[in-house]
Parts: structure tokens; C-alpha cells; sequence
């Protein structure tokens, strides 16, 4: 997903969002560790960190089916509707 005229989708604005409070996220967990913070509460920020992400991956991937894929298939166009299926199902496969 591209930008070719310049002004990045309200989508991605919030993804970026997102993805700046996560990096502060996990600099407080770089300074948890730096000060010997209980192990338990350092666990559950970085469980919480984890979550943040799938959001983020959820996202991106809800914006690949709504533009990519659907775009594949309206081509109509077989090769490239079983390439951008391939794609999610691999993606899919790899996540925990």
C-alpha cells in the first residue's frame, strides 16, 4: 500500500500512533530492567506490549484485505488472486 499522492490514510497515521506509544512502551521496560524492577511487572509491560503489536498486525493486515486483496480480485485476474490469497494464508500460518 503505497502513497502516491502524498497524504498518508488516516489508517496509517493511527497505526504510527500506535506503533510511537508501544517504542515508549518498551523504552519503560528498557528503564524497568535498568532499576531492577520486579520480574512479574516487567512480564505483564512486556505481555501488554505483545498485545499492542497483534493490534498493529491485525491492522495492517485488515488494510491488506481491503485494498491488495480486493483489488486482486477485482482484476479478475486468477494468478494474482491466488498470489494475494497465498500471501494471507502464509502470514496467517506464521503468527503464534
Amino acid at each position: 500500500m503505497g502513497d502516491p499522492g502524498g497524504t498518508m490514510p488516516s489508517k496509517h497515521e493511527a497505526q504510527l500512533k500506535r506503533l510511537n506509544r508501544i517504542e515508549g512502551q518498551v523504552r519503560g521496560i528498557r528503564k524497568m530492567i535498568e532499576e531492577g524492577r520486579y520480574c512479574v511487572d516487567v512480564a505483564q509491560q512486556i505481555k501488554a506490549i505483545r498485545s499492542a503489536l497483534k493490534e498493529v498486525g491485525l491492522s495492517v493486515l485488515d488494510g491488506h484485505l481491503r485494498t491488495c486483496v480486493a483489488d486482486a480480485v477485482r482484476s479478475r485476474k486468477q494468478n494474482q488472486i491466488d498470489e494475494k490469497i497465498g500471501e494471507v494464508v502464509t502470514l496467517v500460518r506464521s503468527w503464534e
